[in-house]
């Protein structure tokens, strides 16, 4: 750096992570071994969030700014050899939204220092990132504790000559979920033929949108389990559950160009029959008061009232009755040998008495975790043990990516009317 020894930001208590509304103080450092004579220091603090259609494109189509500040430290002089500190402090704005990076856009904050000379070609620069989190409060969202239910029906064909149907129906035990928290899922299906269907699947689906000129969908099967398949003629019943990994927060509050979005998609392969469950994984979970004023609902799940089955299907059931039986699961993607059971590697769950906890948790090691889906670290409160951010990303196996997908998954008011309307034929 020539004359420049040093040239460095430094945030008060070494923060990484600061929430809307707070003050970002620090400082700038700068080391000169001779005197170097400048026409301004300054100071800059900037958030914004950037969109395009290509991958890991910085030459964004489509850009907001949150906010953009600027102090200047010193006015024309000079600095005289050896070390001097300068502080500065800036007010983030209550309507920031988190930090988030992706394939196709990212919502960044910098603090970026320059020393200006007589000579611009001999500027010097310096910056540093940090982070944003703006929890995302489950229990601000209505209805948040309620059970999701979807359902579904399938007619089909076999043997030419034979019909059958296959009705599916699912339940999660809520809308909303945090880091390392289960989502318990209970499926129902009745094989009415005389046909053995394919394994069942239940994955959790990430669905990002980001608004360009054209909208760019990066969807990704975040985890995956799979259960036996269900047999002619039996009633078969799958309780599962799949924990949450350290994901990005749905709902980017305050951003307008990125929107984040969880699905439980529950599919038998064959005949490929699909029920699709929004979600929201959130900061804060939903309180215990709130699951306590739940009214009493019966495990099972939503009732489907299936459309009259063909002659020779009532003859067949009649001679074969639906037996009820379990569905065993095959795999889950991410289960690890010999560790607390969880789908994101190196993450402990509050089963894990590790106590490394403390070390990760203390001002020098701020408590961050590697996203899943995304390459942005986030605060994570409450019993999950974070990774330290210098790891590698951190993605599950089976995933997948699209610039531009045919069909984005549908919504819970489509999945309802499908089989509605499914019922109805």
């Amino acid at each position: 750096m020539g004359k420049v020894q040093l040239f460095e930001i430094s945030l008060r208590d070494s923060r990484v992570i600061y929430s809307p509304g707070e003050s970002l103080c620090g400082t700038v450092t700068i080391k000169t071994a001779a005197a170097l004579a400048y026409k301004t220091i300054k100071v800059n603090c900037v958030g914004s969030c950037g969109v395009s259609n290509k991958t890991n494109d910085t030459s964004w189509n489509l850009e907001e700014q949150y906010f953009n500040g600027t102090l200047s430290l010193a006015d024309k002089g000079t600095l005289q050899p050896g070390e001097q500190t300068f502080p500065f402090q800036f007010l983030l704005p209550a309507s920031a939204p988190t930090s988030f990076e992706g394939p196709f856009g990212k919502v960044l904050y910098h603090v970026k220092a320059v020393i200006e000379t007589r000579r611009l070609s001999k500027d010097y620069k310096s910056s540093k990132p940090f982070y944003i989190l703006r929890p995302l409060d489950l229990n601000e969202i209505p209805d948040i504790e309620q059970l999701s239910c979807g359902s579904a029906t399938k007619k089909f064909s076999y043997k030419l000559v034979k019909s059958g149907q296959l009705l599916l129906s699912v339940t999660s035990d809520l809308r909303g979920y945090v880091v390392g928290q289960p989502i318990k899922i209970h499926t129902d299906v009745e094989n009415k033929s005389g046909r053995d269907t394919g394994p069942i699947v239940a994955s959790l689906i990430q669905k990002i949108a980001y608004r360009s000129k054209r909208c760019v969908y990066d969807l990704r099967t975040i985890a995956e389990v799979e259960g036996a398949a269900v047999k002619a003629w039996k009633h078969a019943v799958w309780d599962e559950q799949i924990l949450v990994p350290a994901l990005p927060q749905s709902i980017l509050q305050g951003c307008n160009l990125i929107q984040i979005e969880y699905y439980l998609q529950i599919m038998v392969k064959s005949p490929e029959v699909t029920v699709t469950l929004p979600i929201y994984i959130g900061n804060i979970a939903v309180s215990p008061s709130r699951l306590g004023l739940r009214h009493s609902i019966s495990h099972a799940p939503m009732a489907v009232v299936p459309s009259a089955p063909p002659a020779d299907e009532e003859q067949c059931s009649s001679i074969q009755p639906m037996d009820n039986v379990s569905i065993p699961t095959k795999c889950h993607s991410q289960q690890q040998a010999n560790a607390p059971f969880c789908y994101a590697p190196e993450l402990h769950f509050p089963d894990s008495q590790e106590t490394e906890a403390g070390t990760l948790g203390s001002p020098s090691h701020p408590t961050l975790c590697l996203s899943t889906g995304a390459t942005i670290p986030y605060y994570a409160d409450g019993a999950v043990v974070p990774v330290p951010t210098a790891s590698t990303l951190i993605l599950p196996p089976e995933y997948s990516t699209w610039g531009y997908p045919y069909d984005a998954p549908p919504s819970y008011e489509q999945s309802c009317n499908e089989a509605a309307v499914s019922n109805g034929n």
